[in-house]
């Protein structure tokens, strides 16, 4: 029987492979515009058209679409290539942050009648979107256009769209998997069931007998040499605890083997046929039994593994005091003392992690290795394999292509170094993707932290004392264990002027799933207890909570102390920490949101605010080239992977800044080791700060080259020339890009400059959140009935962009503050393996956030620009926990603030009777009065 389907008006006859479903027929044969996303129909991101009907692909049997005509993204289209309506609303709205989800949004969107417009919370419940918090998405369906057209040299400060925004809509922008590659094979791995077991024996004798299996690799043919998969410039960062694949398992879900094979099913069949022999060891869950004497040791003591005390399965610890904590308390009027929890949450980017690893002609007769990756950081990965398996960097060749979010979790090395040793021993192409399941078990997490906070502060609301005591849970693995237990207790506490302050913080192994890098890095954690605990103790003095922090919050030109230990390099080099709490003032000033909350319920509001440096510690580097090309346009060369960050759309506006030109002139290559010099990567909020400035001071320096030569050229004094958009104005002669390039190359005159920034000296940035919610008494149901950020980011290069990235950070840290969280069961397995049991903020969840720029310049970040990628994530939790307080006399210490822990506190407390305001509820503090 043959099978006959229409796809964008174009027939194709090929059959279905036995339970194929239509996703995957469709990027089969091309159509890439379809997005895998969840694999069970949770995300939207695979949705196309059946017949005129907006259906999930991945649920949608490839068998039932015959006969009938498909539409992807890629036909969404006018005849003669005129955009829809609804591509166009989504561009001019730059309804999108890394557009992994884009195009299912349209198609979604395509069909929506008029009824369905007025209730978009149900007409969008079936598509999720990790990046924009959804307010980007509502103009863009609304038909609201924010994109700007600045003239030459006058893009800075103004809202250009991306520059990949016309593929993004169209469904032509190429993420990690959306190139078709000759004669590819497929990896799939077996994981352990086990969380800690030693691999007694590995029979692979079945599954090398699969057909179309080519290779099972397993512990006996990996390098011995230990490595982390965290990527930092410099690796010593990171304990070395890791190998490729090893004969003892620490976490459930650990790869064990990987079977390579002609198709997917075939490399699963040849995993299931694996034997493997374990001898279980004994697990442990929680740090603080890991620390005991007598626990399961998980990583014996090596001779450089940088592991600060294995006999005690401590990964990393920082210890140091500033004046003296027990006199400030005894100095206190009121101490506050409590235990903070919060839980790991999964970075639930779209496109899962996975790589390519194939070959090219290396130019001198022989192959080098080319690794198309959905990574952060290209240039670190490409370092590591070269380490790994002895390389030499010209010989290894690291590409990202548009990267379906990060938020940090591919700032790590999970799937390249397995794909290249395959690859390697097959002398073919190899790809692996990880499922979504994989993606909660196979990858990282964010930390879970245990907070135990004591401060002190006088009747006058003077902070005497703040100390901390943190135990961060770094699981199997300590992938930036230690820096993020570093980072977690530096700014939290530099924020407040404090003369007695105190630290013990320990990055503790684990048998669970490992944790790394996520939004905040540590920060959000701390700053969740430290911002609870202030507000606590302004309520005990009778003082306005935003009062008792301007009291004590340090000022411009102040030292930032921790006692974890000073950072030479940090500085106040633009303060708008006043401006951010004056915000809030007027916010609540101004409010009349309590009058939206039903009869009956409880309505409170709260505030936090949080300060993060402008990039990581010890040197974050970034080489850029720009080039004036032929045709008279600019070209930028830079490392920075984009992922939704928008860095590529900053890097156009500062060229075309420095060039006096249009944005639409300049070209952007990016994150390929290829392409410059350098680049440390794209984490750390360093996207504007430091590849950013590198690409200023390449621009400036093509400027000056430009004008120099434009004179000799045009036998003009140097200080009559002016560049314009596409030509240098000579004192009244107009010379053409075009001429001067022909002239400069008939001259032999390179019209390319360089620019690097080594990523140091660094500044702070300041964020302020404020929330009112309404609570039901009955029910425990929270209501956000207003969202206000307020965000010192300097001089903003992009409002429109930035202010997504704020809308963003906030959505994505009320989903880990109201429900999100990963389960593990007493065995170490993750039970929350999918979007369905793990539940991520959609469109009905997120409320309109009001954001608000503060009038800041910095005087260290390009043109005045400071980092705002991270940081809105970071006071989001304590804002909305200190709201809740407000409403219900509760302290809620732990997250998330699940309904049913809110119902029982709030029953818990009602049954003792408790007048409003006294605290209570889970784990509540304890208090004393002096």
């Amino acid at each position: 029987m043959s099978f006959s389907i229409h796809v964008n008006d174009r027939p194709f006859d090929a059959e279905p492979r036995p339970g194929q479903c239509l996703r995957t027929y469709l990027r089969d044969r091309g159509w890439f515009g379809v997005k895998k996303g969840c694999d069970a129909g949770d995300c939207g991101a695979c949705t196309v058209h059946v017949d005129g009907e907006p259906v999930h692909s991945c649920l949608y049997p490839a068998r039932r679409a015959e006969g009938r005509s498909v539409t992807t993204v890629e036909g969404l289209a006018e005849p003669g290539g005129e955009l829809h309506p609804v591509q166009q609303q989504f561009l001019d709205a730059q309804g999108f942050q890394c557009g992994f989800c884009t195009a299912g949004f349209l198609m979604t969107t395509a069909k929506l009648t008029e009824e369905q417009l007025t209730d978009l919370p149900r007409a969008l419940k079936g598509n999720l979107c990790r990046c924009t918090g959804y307010r980007a998405i509502e103009d863009a369906v609304r038909g609201v256009r924010h994109v700007e057209a600045p003239g030459p040299g006058r893009s800075v400060g103004r809202s250009p769209g991306a520059p990949a925004g016309p593929q993004v809509v169209t469904g032509t922008a190429r993420y990690t998997f959306d190139v078709e590659i000759e004669g590819l094979l497929h990896m799939k791995l077996l994981r352990s069931p086990l969380a800690h077991a030693r691999i007694v024996s590995l029979d692979t004798s079945a599954a090398l007998r699969v057909p179309g299996v080519h290779a099972v690799l397993t512990h006996h043919d990996a390098p011995e040499r230990l490595f982390s998969t965290a990527r930092h410039e410099h690796p010593t960062e990171d304990p070395d605890d890791t190998r490729v694949l090893d004969d003892v398992v620490r976490f459930a879900g650990q790869r064990v083997a990987a079977v390579v094979a002609d198709s997917e099913a075939a490399a699963e069949e040849g995993c299931r046929r694996i034997v493997v022999e374990y001898e279980e060891l004994p697990h442990v869950l929680d740090p603080e039994e890991a620390m005991r004497p007598g626990a399961p040791v998980l990583h014996p003591k090596g001779p450089e593994s940088r592991i600060a005390r294995p006999e005690n399965n401590v990964a990393g610890e920082v210890h140091g005091e500033t004046g003296s904590v027990a006199e400030g308390l005894a100095r206190a009027d009121v101490v506050y003392e409590g235990t903070f929890r919060t839980q790991r949450v999964q970075h639930a980017s779209l496109e899962t992690h996975g790589a390519v690893a194939s070959f090219e002609p290396d130019g001198q007769g022989a192959e080098r290795i080319v690794v198309r990756s959905s990574t952060q950081v290209p240039f670190l990965t490409r370092r590591a394999l070269c380490a790994l398996y002895d390389l030499p960097p010209e010989g290894v060749r690291v590409v990202a292509g548009r990267v379906g979010g990060g938020f940090g979790g591919k700032q790590e090395m999970l799937v390249e170094d397995i794909v290249v040793l395959a690859a390697m021993r097959l002398r073919r192409p190899v790809k692996l993707e990880f499922t979504r399941a994989e993606q909660f078990f196979g990858a990282t997490t964010r930390h879970p932290f245990t907070i135990g906070v004591t401060a002190g502060a006088t009747r006058d609301g003077t902070l005497t004392a703040l100390q901390l005591r943190v135990v961060a849970n770094t699981g199997a693995y300590g992938n930036h264990g230690p820096a993020v237990m570093f980072h977690s207790v530096g700014e939290s506490m530099a924020v407040y002027r404090a003369p007695h302050k105190k630290v013990d913080a320990y990055s503790v192994y684990t048998n669970c799933v490992p944790a790394g890098a996520f939004r905040g890095y540590g920060l959000g954690q701390v700053t969740f207890a430290v911002e609870s605990v202030m507000d606590e103790l302004a309520r005990r003095l009778d003082i306005d909570p935003l009062v008792f922090r301007e009291r004590n919050i340090i000022g411009p030109g102040e030292p930032m102390v921790s006692p974890g230990g000073e950072e030479e390099d940090l500085h106040i080099a633009s303060y708008g920490l006043d401006q951010c709490l004056q915000v809030v003032r007027d916010a609540l000033a101004e409010d009349r949101s309590a009058a939206e909350a039903p009869a009956g319920w409880l309505v409170g509001q709260g505030s936090a605010m949080s300060m993060i440096a402008t990039g990581p510690p010890g040197g974050h580097f970034a080489d850029a080239a720009v080039t004036l090309l032929a045709d008279g346009t600019y070209d930028i060369a830079v490392g920075t992977a984009e992922f939704g960050n928008g860095t590529t759309t900053v890097h156009q506006q500062i060229t075309a800044g420095a060039l006096g030109t249009t944005v639409d002139r300049i070209t952007v290559r990016q994150s390929d080791t290829d392409v410059v010099g350098h680049d440390t990567g794209a984490f750390g909020s360093a996207g504007t700060v430091v590849a950013g400035k590198a690409v200023l001071r390449a621009a400036n320096g093509l400027a000056e080259r430009l004008l120099t030569f434009a004179a000799e050229h045009a036998r003009t004094p140097r200080s009559l020339c002016r560049l314009r958009a596409d030509a240098v104005e000579c004192d009244g002669r107009t010379v053409p890009l075009k001429e001067l390039h022909e002239a400069a190359r008939r001259a032999d005159v390179s019209l390319t400059a360089d620019g690097h920034w080594g990523g140091s000296p660094r500044s702070v940035a300041f964020n302020a959140q404020w929330f009112r919610v309404a609570v039901d008494p009955g029910t425990a149901e929270i209501r956000i009935l207003r969202s206000v950020h307020s965000a010192d980011a300097g001089k903003v290069m992009n409002p429109l962009q930035c202010r997504g990235q704020v809308e963003g950070g906030v959505a994505q840290a009320l989903g880990a503050t109201l429900f999100e969280q990963i389960l593990v069961d007493d065995r170490g397995k993750v039970v929350t393996p999918a979007f369905r049991r793990y539940r991520l903020p959609a469109y009905a969840d997120v409320p309109r956030t009001e954001v608000h720029f503060m009038q800041t310049s910095d005087a260290i970040g390009p043109l005045g620009a400071k980092s705002m990628s991270e940081s809105p994530f970071n006071p989001v939790a304590p804002a909305l926990a200190n709201a809740l307080r407000d409403a219900t006399g509760v302290r809620f210490t732990e997250l998330p603030l699940l309904r049913d822990a809110v119902w029982l506190a709030l029953t818990e407390h009602r049954a003792a009777g408790a007048a409003p305001g006294t605290p209570s509820g889970p784990r509540p503090p304890r208090e004393s009065a002096r």
